[in-house]
């Protein structure tokens, strides 16, 4: 062997070594957000779609047993706020966010996947579904499962999502049935039908329809009600079909998925059919090197046979108000960067904007702004964010706010899983 061929191997391993650092950092930070944004069927998802040699495929079929594994988070949070003088005056308040438990696992061909989420002020499911796989690219899930809507499956790289989720059409959940198709041919198709939301539509027998993960539609407004108020007019969204078609293309190191969605259902009075509503999206989510970029464009409309322009939603223990009809744009840019600090295995920079507008009711536009950074530390993931926002929940406001002033919010939340 030449000094020559010895050194150009040396700088092959070298480029090698650095690659599969990165790739390290990557999957390590992926596996983070997965597991903090309560996404297992992400997870085995994107197993599936992984190949696998045949000596790890025996190996996976030696090792494999059926079973139902336990896992869980304790996160805590920081906030500092310009809205709340108490706050303020306290230099921020810190507390107690969630416990949750997770199962997952699979018995014969039957996969079960869920999770309960214990808060101070509230109990609630966020997904409770069991999954078979009826072909290598086909696998039907039926319960509480992700409505397939939008970037997939989080349009944002934050702890506060983006201003979809507060309209519910962002990492949305309800009670139907889901066919997959995992990603083959460069597209990937998942199709739904959903019954009605998670806590089993507006004749639910809960104690309070606002105790969710999800926001849902829970109610119109009536003249008078005020935004935060119990919904006058109760109803439910009931009878939806949702579907999401993503095309993937690569050009040299720029991989990137296209993707149209579309739902559209009925709504509810508890006695009849009281209205429907629709809404669609264009969505793109681009990766280049350790950079990511997700945009979407997306409209919605609800039409109540009463005519209103504002609607109820539940979610949290509270009740809020959305535009019965408007438009929302997205864009969200991250960076990530593998490290090696002790525990500290990987960082995500991101800066993530929502403008909601057009909005039927005459309110004001709803704007959030997200700069902030993800650090991935073993079991630790935690989210440091600084918020500027307009009329947006947990910031200050409320998504039919009126208000022109820019809220500010300082958050750390720090999650602990197993």
């Amino acid at each position: 062997m030449t000094p020559a061929t010895f050194a150009a191997q040396a700088t092959d391993t070298d480029d090698i070594k650095q690659q599969l650092n990165l790739l390290k950092a990557q999957i390590a930070a992926l596996e983070a957000r997965l597991a903090e944004q309560e996404q297992q069927q992400s997870e085995l998802t994107a197993q599936q779609e992984q190949p696998a040699s045949s000596d790890e495929t025996a190996k996976a079929s030696d090792d494999s047993t059926d079973g139902i594994k336990l896992g869980g988070a304790i996160r805590t949070n920081y906030s500092h706020t310009s809205y709340s003088d108490g706050n303020k005056n306290r230099g921020g308040d810190f507390a107690l966010d969630i416990f949750r438990l997770n199962l997952n696992g699979s018995i014969g061909d039957v996969l079960l996947n869920a999770e309960i989420r214990f808060f101070d002020y509230m109990t609630a499911v966020k997904y409770a579904y069991v999954g078979y796989q009826l072909t290598d690219d086909w696998q039907v899930q039926a319960g509480i499962t992700q409505v397939p809507f939008g970037n997939w499956p989080y349009n944002s790289h934050n702890w506060f999502f983006s201003t979809n989720y507060y309209i519910g059409l962002e990492d949305d959940h309800d009670l139907g049935i889901l066919f997959k198709r995992q990603l083959s041919d460069n597209w990937q198709l998942d199709l739904g039908f959903f019954k009605n939301d998670e806590l089993g539509g507006v004749d639910g027998y809960v104690g309070s329809r606002a105790d969710r993960y999800s926001y849902d539609i829970v109610g119109a407004r009536l003249p008078g009600d005020g935004i935060y108020d119990d919904p006058a007019q109760p109803l439910g969204e009931y009878n939806t079909l949702s579907g999401r078609f993503g095309y993937h293309v690569s050009h040299g190191e720029l991989k990137t998925e296209l993707g149209v969605s579309a739902l559209a259902g009925g709504l509810h009075n508890g006695q009849t059919r009281a209205g429907d509503y629709h809404a669609w999206a264009v969505h793109s989510n681009s990766h280049y090197h350790n950079w990511n970029l997700q945009l979407q464009y997306t409209q919605y409309q609800y039409d109540v046979d009463n005519g209103a322009d504002r609607m109820a939603v539940g979610a949290y223990a509270f009740y809020d108000s959305i535009a019965a009809e408007a438009t929302s744009a997205t864009v969200n840019l991250a960076y990530s960067v593998p490290v090696e600090w002790g525990p500290v295995t990987g960082l995500q920079f991101y800066n993530n904007y929502g403008l909601v507008y057009d909005k039927s009711d005459g309110s004001r536009d709803t704007m959030m702004n997200i700069t902030g950074i993800s650090v991935a530390a073993g079991g630790l993931f935690t989210y440091f964010d600084l918020v500027h926002a307009k009329n947006q929940p947990f910031v200050g406001g409320s998504a039919s706010g009126d208000s022109s002033e820019t809220e500010r919010r300082f958050n750390i939340n720090i999650g602990y899983y197993f």
